[in-house]
């Protein structure tokens, strides 16, 4: 079982992010265990103050070192040793290769900063590795908290109905995933492709493979530049290629 602490201002939000869908279903069954803990229980003085100005002025207020030390020292007397991990717009960006990794722990702690971020001598000191969801600022770190969580989750033994879905996941191989079909066959002018409904199941594992290819050449240029192709898969992209190119040529005229 994973255990993930999170250390927040708004607990709150926290569990409501994770009480529902795959994430609730991985609690319920005993393979995850969220615990929140706020730092503001951990302030002295009667406004349970946990920010201040910050030094040298400027705008926005920085979150105190003390009640954050202290928090953060109860969640670790309260279970195995684990890496503290703050979500910070100044981490290292999180990949699908990173979230298997932190899968794997038996324990992490989250660390959410608000306002203007945590007082540097407690990152400096405390933390051990950060992570950001993306180039951009949000209020705080619960969404990222709440992705991370998410993230994670879903990849527990026996979290998703199936164990093979989280394989055919996009990221898992290094590519974007192919594009998905259901019911009804027929959408208007629009049909499922045919190899789909052909029971071929050779013929559906490498159409399902050209599209993935394919779709990462369209959209994310970069991730097939790193990715490790065999003959096989070159030989699918470039018939994807000249199908692609064949029909944009054809509507362009």
């Amino acid at each position: 079982m994973l255990r993930v602490d999170v250390l927040t201002l708004f607990p709150e939000f926290i569990e409501q992010c994770s009480a529902t869908g795959v994430v609730g279903r991985a609690r319920e069954r005993g393979l995850l265990s969220l615990h929140c803990w706020n730092p503001r229980d951990y302030s002295q003085g009667n406004y349970r103050r946990v920010d201040e100005r910050p030094f040298g002025g400027g705008p926005g207020m920085v979150m105190l070192i003390e009640p954050l030390r202290a928090c953060l020292a109860a969640v670790r007397e309260a279970a195995e040793p684990a890496p503290v991990i703050y979500l910070s717009p100044q981490g290292e960006r999180l990949t699908q290769r990173i979230v298997r990794e932190l899968a794997q722990a038996p324990r992490l702690i989250l660390l959410c900063g608000r306002y203007e971020g945590i007082d540097e001598r407690l990152i400096a000191t405390q933390v051990d590795r950060e992570i950001s969801i993306g180039d951009y600022v949000l209020s705080g770190g619960e969404l990222a908290a709440a992705v991370v969580i998410d993230a994670v989750g879903r990849l527990q033994d026996g979290a998703l109905h199936h164990a093979d879905s989280a394989i055919q996941d996009s990221f898992e191989d290094g590519l974007l995933d192919c594009p998905h079909y259901t019911r009804p066959e027929v959408d208007g002018e629009d049909a499922v492709p045919e190899v789909l409904l052909s029971g071929d199941h050779r013929a559906i594992a490498r159409w399902r493979r050209q599209q993935s290819l394919g779709r990462t050449w369209l959209r994310r240029p970069d991730l097939l530049a790193r990715a490790s192709l065999s003959d096989a898969d070159r030989a699918l992209l470039a018939d994807f290629q000249r199908q692609w190119l064949g029909r944009h040529r054809i509507a362009g005229k």
